[in-house]
């Protein structure tokens, strides 16, 4: 009695390792080539998300047309750079990019690849930077002149760019006319509310008005 219940043990424990010894065998090694730069990572690995590019390459009988260099190594003209932390998801589903790594590159390869769920997360860390950046930081006012005669007045206020504000008209003409062809010279006042990490904001010039910056 006690023989056959040794004897079950034994050939369950044999299943077991069976079946998981199969399973380590579904997984295959693959040899990336980005760009230039080799990844090697598995089969299970890419095929984390079974509509992605990448599920696609590493099954055999897959319909891409996908060539190999000299090593056996799938070739992938995308930037490598980009790819570490494509792969690194695949990997433990977190996602992690060194500083100098730029969110909108990361985002631009998922869409290649076709990882929905990590396209999600790329555009979730943009919008939480973004919005760590100008939360907090108070606006200011920039204010700027534009110097005109007085038959580009109307011209120019109507051609003021979105987002400026006319605040003063000043009239810095002469009182005495010498002539007939003399014309009024004005100022004119626009500001415009801005945040400290938009630098560079500008008004478009226009081809009949002078801009002067206080």
């Amino acid at each position: 009695m006690m023989s056959q219940t040794n004897s079950n043990s034994n050939a369950s424990a044999s299943t077991g390792l069976t079946k998981s010894s199969s399973q380590k065998k579904s997984s295959k090694w693959v040899r990336l080539n980005v760009g230039g730069t080799y990844f090697v990572t598995t089969t299970d690995t890419l095929s984390k998300y079974p509509a992605s590019f990448l599920h696609k390459l590493s099954n055999e009988q897959n319909d891409l047309d996908s060539d190999k260099d000299e090593t056996g190594a799938y070739m992938i003209d995308r930037e490598p750079s980009y790819f570490a932390p494509i792969l690194n998801f695949l990997r433990h589903g977190k996602l992690v990019i060194d500083r100098n790594i730029c969110e909108e590159g990361v985002l631009e390869e998922a869409e290649f690849y076709n990882i929905a769920e990590l396209v999600s997360v790329v555009k979730n860390r943009i919008r939480d930077r973004d919005h760590i950046v100008t939360a907090g930081k108070p606006t200011k006012h920039v204010f700027r002149v534009i110097q005109c005669l007085e038959d580009e007045l109307t011209h120019t206020i109507s051609s003021i760019a979105d987002g400026w504000k006319f605040e003063q008209l000043i009239s810095v003409s002469s009182p005495y006319t010498y002539s007939s062809g003399d014309q009024a010279e004005f100022l004119c006042v626009v500001s415009k509310e801005i945040n400290n990490t938009l630098n560079g904001a500008h008004l478009e010039r226009s081809s009949s008005a002078k801009i002067l910056q206080l």
